[in-house]
């Protein structure tokens, strides 16, 4: 799979932008299937022809997409992961930046929702594995590193611990930004939930704190 043509790169930065938001807004709101892409289109103010011009299929048009959405959400954590700081020091950087990512980009998040979720999930499989082996290898390491120091727990296995904090990060993007997760976390807390954000990270910290530290 191509994913886009070599006509799609010649395109000019706000033209580019134009379309994959366009795409991202259709297939995040509508998943794979009942994506329309004279929709797409016309959201993007192009032709049905020139979308077909750029990319080879609807599937290439989705995969591209996927690919921006992975390579956005990579950046927004590479500042984060690559720092020196301890392992809660880096746990309550990444809340803080979900919250402001997700804010920020909240059809991406809906759109990661629905790719994980629906039927074609194989087809960006591929794809986001890439970004969360990458993720699930450096979390692990950094527990691992933290129990080396002394800071966490002897007795977890760092790769199961990863996995368990990874859902938390997930969940929580998804509470900021699709309405059945919204509504759920509205249910457990009351409907200021997402009023708070500081709120949010001190309790996030303390159920993670109270999981990996002796008491």
């Amino acid at each position: 799979m191509n994913q886009f043509r070599e006509t799609f790169n010649k395109l000019s930065p706000e033209k580019q932008g134009r379309i994959l938001e366009a795409a991202i807004d259709e297939f995040a709101g509508h998943g794979y299937d009942s994506a329309n892409i004279n929709s797409i289109a016309q959201k993007a103010g192009v032709s049905v022809g020139s979308i077909y011009n750029y990319f080879e299929s609807k599937e290439d048009l989705y995969l591209a997409v996927v690919h921006h959405a992975v390579e956005t959400l990579k950046a927004a954590l590479e500042d984060i992961v690559t720092r020196e700081d301890d392992l809660f020091k880096r746990i309550e950087m990444i809340l803080r930046s979900i919250q402001t990512f997700t804010r920020r980009y909240v059809n991406l998040t809906r759109l990661y929702n629905e790719m994980t979720t629906e039927s074609r999930s194989d087809l960006t499989w591929t794809i986001v594995s890439k970004m969360e082996g990458v993720t699930a290898e450096l979390y692990a390491s950094y527990i691992k590193e933290a129990q080396e120091n002394g800071r966490v727990r002897p007795d977890i296995d760092p790769k199961y611990f990863a996995f368990f904090l990874d859902n938390l990060f997930v969940q929580l993007q998804f509470a900021y930004a699709c309405d059945y997760y919204k509504n759920r976390l509205k249910m457990f807390v009351g409907e200021d939930a997402l009023d708070n954000d500081e709120l949010m990270v001190e309790q996030l910290m303390k159920f993670i704190r109270g999981a990996f530290c002796l008491q």
